[in-house]
């Protein structure tokens, strides 16, 4: 078909086909003549990339919704906002417009011995603990339907408490085993929260480690799963050690990040 001939179809007809795309597709199509363009930027298609309305979050107060799809998507995949209640924290996957979530370290169920932060709210700090234990959960039906989510545990280590050289300790090298469980779907795997591959190799080799990224936090993948869009109820994830009883300290939990699978 002619460039011209393409130029001339309807730019309905247009939105409706890239509507059924993804983002990425949706601005890579903006390039192909002017009549694409204007279909790939009308509100038509950038509303299909977006939560229904009942489900989109608040921003934070006195920040106004952008009025254009567009604005709206690119405001809700650039940075997380809160959803209401302030609780769970959301954002858009860039790619696929996929809904992203971090469940904070105050909404985690974290055993024996956890304490709250000083140094921020939003996340807790084990101090001398015999074992780990952390768990959380997310309801299914805010997931995207069709989607492959990771789970990811954001945390770093305390540094110089009480005149060590290191404000953590015990952590080294016990091996951890994360859980991720949706429906009857139960995935358990071998994980080590530290990120020194020769000692987490001599104690057990085939344990997943984590990588720090570039805001300063380490995350560690505790598993991954797809959502399907039938299921009743919550996605359970969680990480634990229970089998060493040496004293522990100076894990700082951000929380507990579900993202779209790259």
């Amino acid at each position: 078909m002619e460039a011209c001939e393409i130029a001339r179809l309807l730019e309905e007809l247009l939105s409706a086909a890239l509507s059924r795309t993804s983002p990425r597709d949706a601005c890579r199509a903006a390039a192909v003549s002017a009549a694409f363009g204007t279909a790939a930027d009308s509100d038509a298609v950038w509303a299909c990339f977006l939560p229904s309305g009942r489900d989109l979050p608040l921003l934070a107060d006195g920040e106004q919704l952008p009025c254009r799809k567009k604005d709206l998507f690119l405001r809700l995949s650039g940075s997380p906002v809160l959803l209401p209640g302030g609780l769970l924290s959301m954002w858009l996957d860039r790619e696929t417009g996929a809904g992203c979530y971090m469940v904070p370290a105050r909404e985690l169920s974290i055993g024996w011995g956890a304490l709250a932060d000083s140094r921020s709210s939003e996340s807790a700090e084990l101090i001398l603990v015999c074992w780990l234990y952390i768990r959380g959960k997310i309801d299914s039906k805010m997931l995207s339907q069709g989607s492959i989510y990771s789970v990811y545990m954001v945390y770093k280590f305390a540094n110089y408490l009480y005149g060590l050289s290191d404000g953590y300790y015990g952590l080294e090298l016990p091996v951890q085993k994360a859980s991720v469980s949706v429906g009857d779907n139960h995935q358990i795997r071998k994980v080590c929260i530290h990120p020194n591959q020769q000692r987490s190799m001599r104690r057990n080799c085939h344990a997943t480690l984590p990588h720090k990224r570039a805001d300063g936090w380490m995350e560690l993948e505790l598993g991954e799963f797809v959502c399907e869009g039938h299921e009743d109820g919550d996605v359970s994830f969680g990480l634990s050690e229970m089998k060493d009883l040496s004293r522990k300290n100076g894990l700082i939990v951000q929380g507990i990040e579900i993202r779209h699978k790259i």
